[in-house]
């Protein structure tokens, strides 16, 4: 029956599918891709898997023209966020993050033990395309937090996960 509809040229088919290899995005996160234009051909919608490990943070960073929503599977994240990262946010298992397009973000781990995981929707199938990185932001956001110049990222895990290929996911 779903085989039956069509869009475009291209017959509509419903896809179940498991999140793919993960690798390190542009942000210096974790990503476990599942529905993009990639994998299923979506044209305005993608989601992965986010997991920021205990201690680590992302860099900041916005999406261009793109909404995205989050919702928190376990453990506890929190983000900086704002023109100059003026805001911030604290998110814990079970919650719902939205963030509108074009505004920047800095997510990190509030766990220094456990990991945080959550689902990631956002409006550009190709997730990786938007990523609009923001190291000035980077620098202010380290000197009010007191963390490392660099985003945290134990080496264990950045090793193991592949770089997201120029102009992939």
């Amino acid at each position: 029956m779903f085989d039956e509809l069509a869009t475009g040229e291209r017959p509509a088919v419903c896809t179940v599918l498991r999140a793919g290899a993960p690798f390190i995005g542009r942000q210096g996160l974790a990503y476990a891709p599942a529905v993009s234009a990639e994998t299923v051909g979506a044209s305005a919608i993608h989601m992965q898997l986010l997991t920021i490990p205990p201690g680590g943070r992302g860099k900041a960073h916005r999406h261009a023209a793109h909404e995205t929503a989050i919702y928190v599977l376990s453990g506890e994240s929190a983000m900086y966020y704002g023109e100059q990262l003026e805001h911030h946010a604290v998110a814990v298992a079970g919650d719902f993050v939205y963030i509108p397009a074009d505004v920047p973000h800095l997510p990190y781990n509030t766990s220094r033990s456990e990991p945080c995981v959550a689902v990631i929707a956002r409006t550009d199938p190709n997730e990786q395309e938007s990523v609009v990185l923001l190291p000035e932001l980077d620098a202010m956001a380290a000197r009010r937090a007191g963390w490392p110049m660099s985003p945290v990222q134990p080496l264990a895990l950045a090793a193991s996960l592949p770089a997201a290929p120029s102009g992939q996911r």
